[in-house]
């Protein structure tokens, strides 16, 4: 296992997918929270309240099926978030466990879909928010934001742990100001159109609310693994969860109410729109404060969208993970998220559903198995020197993980609802989504019965021979 030295203060870290020992870890708990809040504190949440609404829903009924997704997605998100202080590594490399050390590019593949597919459509929110609003250049905007946040991306994790803490405070009495607004009627809007109930409508946006925090399962570890060793589950957990949860459920009942209220179909018109019928100025200043928190994000989705890239190469090629290679994959990522957001995309409504609905479908088999091994099959006992190595305990190509996944997967297919696909048993009910519940069941259910026959004692004594090896690092 290749190991380098610290970064210097204020400088590009030095650390990507190896280990981060004791002896440089740092920070506390806490500032978990408030890094999670202001990672879902921008204008990508505003828009998922638009989905309800779009398909009929009311204010009300968008609102209570978001609450509900967003609490059933932050439930497994959060526990990832304890494996980063325990087992100080990136989240997909602890996957190697699962699914083998070249296995783990088939999870690989979905997790960076996820990471470019989410830049993409922020890029496409910023881009067509900012012309809407002030006239901006679409290009101009596009290269300006995808150098911002791949430069913060570089930098790595104590830089985006600063940037997010300042744009907390600057952003918090801004939105605070706004909902009094909107809860006391002085934000302007008009009575909504007729809006009801209906199942197809109120699983969409549960599932997409739902997948909003699902789909930063495979990276919460990357930004919570500098944590002591010695931090407890449960308040990581309970620090991520309240975090994560509290912004978008706060701020999707704001956008259900800016497309019921004021029918803007772009979230920073909305966000502008309301601030500036509450007092001139406010919703330009809060529109550009929103942007950079947005903007903060892409750097979080391009560093773990970087993670991932070293690590598929790794399992191919075993490479020392310097600060070149860093650089070079954020540039490579940063020129593919800029051209499919800014040239591919002309339909946001239509892409920015399929995209949250796809990243839930293919991320939802990896978290089942991911957690039912940490928790109930291996408890958190992992050899972690061997997860860098090819001829280590958890093999090349880790069959139980593979066929879980796939299984997950598979299940999944006859229930997914996409605008150009529905599955048959999903549309014999109505197009009712419900598919990403069985992903769950039957990955998890199928790792936790192919572990039957997993002699996970045998791994005892090479787990203690790596903890050795790690003390001398």
């Amino acid at each position: 296992m290749t190991t380098t030295a610290a970064s210097p203060a204020g400088g590009i870290e030095v650390r990507s997918i190896d280990y981060v020992p004791e002896t440089e870890r740092h920070g506390k708990v806490w500032h978990q929270g408030p890094f999670w809040f202001c990672g879902n504190f921008q204008p990508y949440t505003v828009a998922l309240g638009f989905i309800g609404p779009a398909m009929g829903l009311s204010l009300g009924w968008t609102s209570l099926a978001s609450a509900l997704g967003v609490l059933f997605g932050t439930f497994f998100m959060a526990f990832h978030a304890s494996q980063g202080p325990w087992l100080g590594l990136p989240q997909m490399v602890q996957s190697r466990a699962q699914f083998g050390y070249r296995g783990v590019v088939v999870a690989l593949a979905g997790t960076l879909f996820t990471y470019v597919g989410f830049n993409v459509i922020d890029t496409v929110i910023v881009d067509n928010g900012l012309n809407a609003v002030f006239g901006w250049s679409k290009p101009v905007v596009g290269l300006v934001i995808t150098v911002v946040a791949a430069v913060l991306a570089v930098y790595g994790y104590d830089w985006m742990h600063r940037a997010f803490q300042v744009l907390f405070w600057i952003s918090l009495p801004l939105w605070l100001v706004l909902t009094v607004a909107v809860l006391a009627g002085g934000a302007g809007g008009k009575a909504p159109a007729a809006g009801g109930f209906t199942w197809v409508a109120f699983m969409v946006q549960f599932a997409v609310a739902a997948s909003y925090n699902i789909t930063y399962a495979p990276y919460v570890s990357d930004y919570s693994r500098y944590l002591p060793r010695r931090t407890r589950t449960s308040h990581i957990v309970w620090s991520v969860f309240f975090g994560a949860s509290a912004s978008p459920l706060w701020l999707i009942p704001i956008g259900a109410w800016m497309a019921t209220r004021l029918g803007v179909s772009e979230p920073l018109v909305g966000i502008h729109d309301a601030g500036e019928n509450v007092v001139t100025g406010l919703g330009g200043v809060l529109t550009v404060v929103s942007v950079l928190v947005l903007v903060a994000t892409m750097g979080l989705n391009a560093y773990s969208g970087m993670l991932t890239v070293v690590t598929a190469v790794d399992t191919v090629r075993p490479v020392r993970p310097t600060r070149s290679i860093r650089i070079v994959t954020v540039l490579v990522l940063a020129v593919v998220w800029a051209f499919v957001g800014m040239v591919l995309i002309t339909d946001f409504s239509t892409a920015f559903t399929n995209a949250q609905l796809i990243m839930l479908y293919v991320l939802v088999p990896w978290t089942a198995v991911n957690l039912v091994d940490y928790f109930f099959v291996r408890r958190g006992h992992y050899a972690i020197t061997h997860l860098f190595r090819k001829d280590g305990i958890y093999g090349m190509w880790a069959w139980r993980g593979l066929v879980s996944y796939l299984a997950g997967l598979a299940a999944m297919v006859p229930f997914v609802v996409l605008s150009f696909f529905t599955g048959p048993v999903a549309a014999a009910i109505g197009g009712v989504d419900v598919a990403f519940a069985v992903g769950l069941v039957v990955a998890g259910g199928v790792y936790l019965t192919l572990c039957r026959t997993l002699d996970v004692a045998s791994e005892e004594s090479v787990v203690e021979a790596s903890e050795r090896e790690l003390v001398s690092l």
